[in-house]
C-alpha cells in the first residue's frame, strides 16, 4: 500500500524523536490522522509555543521561560553552593527532595568520547566563570554511569585548583531494594559512601 507523501513525511519526522522507531512512528502518525482536527491543532500549538517561549537560562543553562530562571533570580537561594547536573530534567529530580537550597548548573550532557562528546561540547566554561564569584562548594550530581563518572572526575580536576570544595553525590543501594539484587559496583559505592548513625 502506497501512503500519501505528507503521511510519509510525518512518519519520517516522528522517527527522529528519541525512543521512537519506525513502527512507533507509524502508530503515532496513524493516531494523529484519526484524531479530531482541534486536538491535533492543540498539539501543534503546544509544540510551537514551547519553541517560541522556552529557552535556556543565561546563567545556569536550565530550561526557563524567563531569563534568568527562577532558581538564579531567587534571592533566598544559597549562591555559594552550585549543584552540577547533566540535563535540565535532573534539576526537577533534585528539587523534588526539597532539601537543596543552592543554585544549579546544567552541563547539557556528559563526556562521552565514543559518541564524540568532549569538554568543549558541554557548558563547562560558564561553570568555571561562576566559581570565581564567591562559590564555596560544587556538588557533582552527574549520573552514576561511565559517562557521568568520567565527567565528575574531569570537573573535579578542573575545579579543585580554584580553591573550591568539590563533593560528589552519594550512590548505592536504593531504599526499598534488597541487597541480593545489588551489583558489585553498587555495593562497593554503598560501602564506600557509608556514614555514621
Amino acid at each position: 500500500m502506497s501512503l500519501p507523501d505528507s503521511l510519509l513525511r510525518l512518519i519520517e519526522e516522528l522517527q527522529r524523536l528519541p525512543g521512537i522507531g519506525p513502527k512507533g512512528a507509524q502508530r503515532l502518525a496513524f493516531h494523529l490522522l484519526r484524531t479530531p482536527r482541534e486536538q491535533t491543532e492543540r498539539l501543534v500549538d503546544a509544540l510551537r509555543d514551547v519553541k517560541e517561549r522556552v529557552t535556556y537560562c543565561s546563567s545556569c543553562n536550565n530550561i526557563t521561560d524567563v531569563d534568568p530562571c527562577a532558581f538564579c533570580s531567587n534571592e533566598s537561594r544559597d549562591r555559594t553552593i552550585i549543584c552540577v547536573v547533566e540535563e535540565p530534567q535532573n534539576v526537577a529530580a533534585i528539587e523534588k527532595t526539597r532539601e537543596f537550597k543552592g543554585t544549579y548548573h546544567v552541563l547539557m550532557g556528559a563526556l562521552s568520547p565514543l559518541q564524540g562528546i568532549g569538554p568543549d561540547d558541554l557548558k563547562i566554561k560558564g561553570l568555571l566563570a561562576r566559581v570565581v564569584n564567591g562559590v564555596r562548594e560544587i556538588i557533582l550530581a552527574t549520573n552514576p554511569n561511565v559517562e557521568g563518572e568520567a565527567t565528575a572526575i574531569y570537573l573535579a580536576r578542573l575545579l579543585k585548583p580554584l580553591g573550591v570544595k568539590v563533593t560528589r553525590i552519594a550512590m548505592g543501594v536504593p531504599v526499598g531494594s534488597d541487597l541480593e539484587y545489588a551489583d558489585e559496583v553498587t555495593m562497593h559505592k554503598s560501602l564506600e559512601g557509608r556514614r555514621e548513625v
